[in-house]
């Protein structure tokens, strides 16, 4: 299809939850609701289209050991689009991925830059291990490098303690929290215990990753601050195996981990009942693998929210959260289409039709 060329999409185009029309048309990569007037080549497909999936949590440029070179986070991105995800918050990478930018045919990434640990306190390679007294600095100049949000790691296995602890003190939170809403950024913390949570949400945390540590104390708080967070219900899917693995050397660790686990859904329910926004999230790069976002999805309606609400959590509501268009008149054509209506069966998003990315049918 040329530059000029109109693609115009047929059937039912879920502009909203409950907003759905008959068709519209891409026009130089941007939606239009209105058919283009004079003789253009025109290619027309049709199905049940959403917005283009939001990944709220992954991480483009890394694996397991660290970052990695361009082609391998090529084809990272290549993987998350094919499976439909058109929309990228990185959520820590310790590789520079600003080349993807230029790439017409590759997801967009909103960045979070590096992630930022407390010395020793976090997977090798993958953040700058700093201490408290240095935070505040770092998450100022992460939030530059970023594209509105900053990450920290606001729990991880204390060698000492034999657990999962805190890794901030509240005053080193407070004045970093500050410093990247000053540079205009929301900040967000991965947190999978109980201990660090309050402090994290009193001292004016945007999002907690993972949350996995959510009890009935700290579950209304969230939900009064209006905190987001986003479960990666995929990767905590991951626990008893890490579990496993660490019991001989941190047996309580251990035991905790599969406590957080065996209770994952009724926290992400506890949570979507009190209110508190949920979005989705793979955590993918690190040790999962990409193009997960379908079965993220098929886990939060598992955990017992309604069909609707969890496909908003990757499609409209995310994109509002983000600060990304829909499908609006003149937004970037972006969107997916399917056999079914994925309203009715969220597993319709593990098998996409067609993807259209600004406009242009990929495969």
């Amino acid at each position: 299809m040329t530059e000029s060329a109109v693609l115009h999409i047929k059937g039912r185009i879920l502009v909203g939850p409950q907003d759905v029309r008959d068709e519209l048309w891409a026009v130089d990569g941007r939606v239009t609701f209105e058919r283009p007037s004079g003789a253009r080549e025109t290619t027309t497909l049709t199905g049940w289209a959403l917005p283009g999936l939001v990944d709220a949590h992954c991480h483009v440029g890394l694996d397991a050991h660290g970052a990695v070179d361009a082609p391998t986070s090529e084809k990272q991105a290549l993987t998350d689009r094919d499976a439909g995800t058109l929309l990228i918050r990185d959520a820590g990478s310790a590789a520079d991925t600003r080349w993807i930018d230029d790439r017409e045919d590759l997801p967009k990434i909103i960045r979070a830059g590096r992630h930022i640990a407390r010395t020793r306190r976090y997977i090798r390679n993958y953040a700058h291990e700093i201490e408290p007294g240095d935070l505040a600095a770092y998450v100022r100049r992460e939030a530059r490098r970023g594209d509105g949000w900053v990450k920290i790691v606001g729990d991880w296995i204390d060698r000492e303690v034999g657990d999962l602890s805190a890794c901030w003190p509240r005053w080193a939170l407070e004045e970093a929290i500050e410093a990247a809403h000053a540079e205009g950024a929301r900040m967000t913390a991965h947190c999978f215990a109980e201990d660090s949570l309050a402090d994290l949400v009193e001292a004016g945390i945007d999002c907690v990753e993972h949350a996995t540590g959510l009890t009935e104390e700290t579950i209304p708080l969230f939900a009064e601050r209006g905190v987001a967070i986003v479960p990666t219900l995929v990767n905590i899917n991951t626990f008893p195996g890490l579990a496993d693995g660490g019991e001989a050397k941190f047996p309580r660790w251990s035991a905790h981990m599969r406590r957080l686990h065996r209770r994952r859904y009724d926290t992400v329910r506890s949570a979507y009942d009190a209110g508190i926004p949920v979005f989705v999230g793979t955590d993918a790069g690190g040790s999962l693998a990409h193009g997960l976002v379908a079965e993220e999805v098929a886990e939060l309606v598992r955990a017992g929210i309604p069909p609707l609400d969890a496909l908003s959590a990757t499609t409209w509501g995310a994109r509002a959260w983000l600060g990304r268009p829909a499908l609006e008149e003149g937004a970037p054509a972006d969107l997916v289409l399917y056999e079914a209506d994925p309203r009715l069966d969220v597993r319709v998003l593990a098998a996409p039709r067609r993807v259209v990315l600004r406009g242009r049918v990929i495969g």
